[in-house]
């Protein structure tokens, strides 16, 4: 069961049980300030345990005065001007505390260590990279279907890809023998210049092959093309591989969202990473 994508006006928020929270994914000036209060409302109503917010540089204040603190930030995230912060609000305890604290700290410290590594990757003979487009969606979502057992997004329906292309996501695939063994996805915001590199997956059997590295080179290419000028990740704090390929390919760590994703079944912290293009 996904949460769902909603609007509060001209704000875009997901929220749900699965995850048990709101997401604030965009906040509309025009919304402002009085969609803090129609937040905890929400957050209140529902029973969530947590808020997570995007909030540009502007509204950052009067989110601080409503509870808010800040986990992580993007700099010139809008635009090339304007910082963008991930802020939280906890409404139980729990929620606030991790128990893998020291756990995710010592990955950082792992990763700050490969920051001086190799930052290019081939392709390797016999398989092919190329971006997907809709006749690719039921492979795209099989492979999401076998990687992820549960995900914070629907990535594992066919429709929900093809809305996605519709919207703004280009999908990368590496393929081998007309099958899809490796995806990534690039979540645009043409117009404030800024992209999500997400969706990382690569099928079991063709794991150790760097492919994940040779999609983040490709989509890093194809983003310059595109004008982006800052990449962003989400990334599980837990997990030693993504958190060393990002730091590997030159983006820098700025914050954690505590307790923020439901990852089969646990509730999971996540690393926010950055890199100006």
């Amino acid at each position: 069961m996904n949460d769902i994508i909603t609007n509060i006006g001209n704000s875009t928020l997901q929220h749900g049980k699965y995850n048990d929270r709101i997401y604030l994914m965009k906040l509309s000036r025009n919304d402002f300030p009085d969609i803090i209060d129609k937040l905890d409302t929400l957050a209140i109503e529902k029973g969530y345990s947590k808020i997570i917010a995007k909030v540009p540089e502007f509204a950052r204040d009067e989110f601080t005065k409503s509870g808010y603190f800040i986990e992580a930030f993007i700099p010139e995230f809008y635009d090339c001007n304007e910082d963008v912060y991930f802020m939280g609000k906890y409404f139980t305890e729990s929620r606030l505390h991790s128990r893998e604290y020291e756990k995710f700290r010592e990955i950082l410290k792992l990763a700050a260590l490969k920051t001086t590594e190799e930052r290019t990757a081939e392709c390797i003979p016999g398989f092919n990279c190329r971006i997907c487009d809709k006749s690719d969606v039921n492979q795209i979502a099989g492979v999401y279907k076998t990687v992820f057992e549960t995900y914070p997004f629907p990535i594992h329906e066919p429709q929900y890809i093809i809305k996605t292309m519709d919207e703004n996501f280009i999908y990368f695939s590496i393929w081998r023998n007309n099958k899809i063994v490796a995806l990534s996805s690039s979540e645009m915001d043409a117009r404030s210049q800024n992209v999500e590199m997400t969706d990382f997956a690569t099928l079991p059997e063709h794991r150790g092959n760097g492919f994940a590295v040779y999609l983040l080179q490709e989509m890093e290419y194809e983003m310059r093309k595109r004008n982006m000028k800052i990449a962003y990740t989400i990334a599980r704090s837990l997990s030693y591989g993504v958190n060393i390929i990002f730091a590997r390919m030159g983006y820098r760590y700025s914050g954690t969202l505590l307790n923020n994703t439901n990852i089969a079944g646990n509730l999971e912290s996540m690393n926010v990473w950055y890199k100006p293009l």
